[in-house]
């Protein structure tokens, strides 16, 4: 079946970096785009990044233009979110989730892993 899970999260200073994985199994990553989310305490999911099947990135955020990039190694079955010169305000938990375009609906969700950004 299909399964997303991330990893990577943790615990940063501002100013930090991390780096978060999405490995897939149970489909064909190369035919899928996929997106990374974002779901602060109190406030509603919003999308982040997405990557779509020949490599191209979409920011669905502003906020994080120029600080974060996604990238996908089809070979590893992996997506992976580089997030440099974290902010407090990037705090929340951070899911990878299929989709057939960036501009689809997403299909499947991994269970989100934390991210963490305080002095």
């Amino acid at each position: 079946q299909v399964q997303l899970v991330e990893s990577g999260g943790g615990s940063v200073q501002p100013g930090g970096s991390l780096r978060l994985s999405c490995a897939a199994s149970g489909f064909t990553l190369p035919d899928y785009a996929i997106g990374w989310f974002r779901q602060a305490p109190g406030k509603q999911r919003e999308g982040v990044l997405c990557i779509s099947s020949s490599g191209g990135s979409i920011y669905y955020t502003d906020s994080v233009k120029g600080r974060f990039t996604i990238s996908r190694d089809n070979t590893k079955n992996t997506v992976y979110l580089q997030m440099n010169n974290l902010k407090p305000e990037d705090t929340a938990v951070y899911y990878c989730a299929t989709k057939r375009t960036c501009w689809s609906v997403a299909d499947y969700w991994g269970q989100g892993t934390q991210v963490t950004v305080s002095s």
